[in-house]
């Protein structure tokens, strides 16, 4: 490609960017470091919207009231809803919806998901193909596995759920009201109301042992 033509390009694209972000401020949302961030044409912002430095938002979102969206966060068809907090560092992926009150932390990423109000998914998390009702608690690097292979399957996580850190939740899979998941957790059977679930491997302690030593 010619020189000039990428630089006309590049400048355009600029000029672009500066309108968007123009026109949000002018709105009333607040872009922390403007310059570092990237809306689309179509993106829809509610009231008292903060946006931290260094965000991509892709096209077709639609962002509620009281939103705040952290640093190195990316959105794309996604639907958040008001009183949302998300990221730094979270993916919110085509299929998301963010309803009101529910936060997604660092390091986590949705796709085609639905979570629920006051629900929580703050660290180092995959949620796909998924529902989580209200006030649920996702632990610290949790996965739902929802590719056999073939083809992507639900995981249906119910109100009042907590699922412990570094769990794997394989779909199709339901985790029914009030359960909770043992940290560490492989749950490949539906859990039912008000149980626990976890399958955990007996832990083996030898006593006084000696490390081997390095030959070096």
């Amino acid at each position: 490609m010619n020189t000039n033509i990428k630089i006309n390009k590049a400048n355009s694209y600029r000029l672009l960017q500066e309108s968007l972000r123009n026109k949000a401020m002018t709105m009333g949302v607040t872009l922390i470091a403007p310059e570092t961030i990237f809306l689309s044409k179509d993106t829809k912002f509610g009231r008292n919207v903060i946006i931290e430095p260094y965000v991509v938002i892709g096209s077709n979102v639609k962002i509620g009231n009281s939103v705040l969206i952290k640093s190195f966060s990316h959105l794309e068809g996604a639907r958040v809803e008001n009183k949302v907090t998300i990221g730094p560092y979270a993916r919110i992926r085509p299929g998301t919806n963010l309803k009101s009150n529910s936060k997604i932390g660092n390091f986590v990423e949705t796709k085609n998901s639905k979570i629920n109000s006051n629900s929580k998914i703050n660290h180092l998390s995959y949620i796909g193909d998924t529902k989580i009702g209200k006030n649920s608690n996702i632990g610290a690097g949790t996965i739902t596995c929802n590719y056999d292979g073939v083809k992507k399957n639900k995981t249906i996580i119910s109100d009042n759920v907590f699922v412990g850190s570094n769990s794997s939740l394989v779909a199709p899979i339901r985790l029914n009201k009030n359960s909770v998941v043992g940290a560490g957790s492989v749950i490949t059977k539906n859990v039912s109301k008000g149980a626990l679930a976890l399958t955990r491997s007996s832990q083996i302690e030898k006593k006084k042992y000696k490390r081997k030593k390095s030959k070096r």
